[in-house]
């Protein structure tokens, strides 16, 4: 099954692909690689979700925020490939996560963000995956996630 047509019958709607605030972009593409920017979680009306998780926000919180995160990620990916049928295989995923120093479960965050991907692309969606802890992130978000994506020509 197509990867458009997993996202359509799991009802996700994708966000409007983030523009960048700063002197970066959020695609680059070198051979069959793309490798996508750190991507901040964003609500269905374009604004960004702030809080650290174990202050403002818990870890259902979070991992909902990595989940919209996700959902920014293929933004950006059907932005500027078309389709995400061209999507082979997610390769690489780095969850970084605002949290405060006595936080350990960084895994259950970018679940999040994980299953999104296993749920669109099926086997094709597992990945290598670091999930870190970092004192603080952009504009007080509380995970900002990149990947890296291997792409048909």
């Amino acid at each position: 099954m197509s990867a458009e047509t997993r996202l359509e019958e799991l009802d996700l709607e994708l966000p409007s692909p983030p523009v960048p605030g700063a002197s970066y972009i959020t695609f680059v593409r070198t051979g069959n690689l793309v490798y996508t920017s750190g991507h901040g979680p964003r609500d269905a009306d374009g604004s960004s979700i702030t809080g650290k998780v174990g202050v403002e926000l818990d870890v259902d919180g979070a991992h909902e925020a990595a989940r919209l995160t996700a959902l920014s990620l293929l933004a950006t990916l059907r932005d500027n490939l078309g389709s995400l049928d061209r999507v082979v295989r997610v390769v690489k995923v780095l969850g970084m996560v605002n949290c405060v120093t006595d936080f350990t479960d960084h895994g259950a965050v970018i679940n999040g963000c994980s299953d999104v991907l296993i749920d669109v692309f099926g086997e094709a969606g597992q990945h290598a995956r670091s999930a870190v802890g970092v004192g603080s992130l952009p504009s007080n978000i509380p995970v900002e996630i990149e990947a890296i994506f291997e792409i048909q020509s």
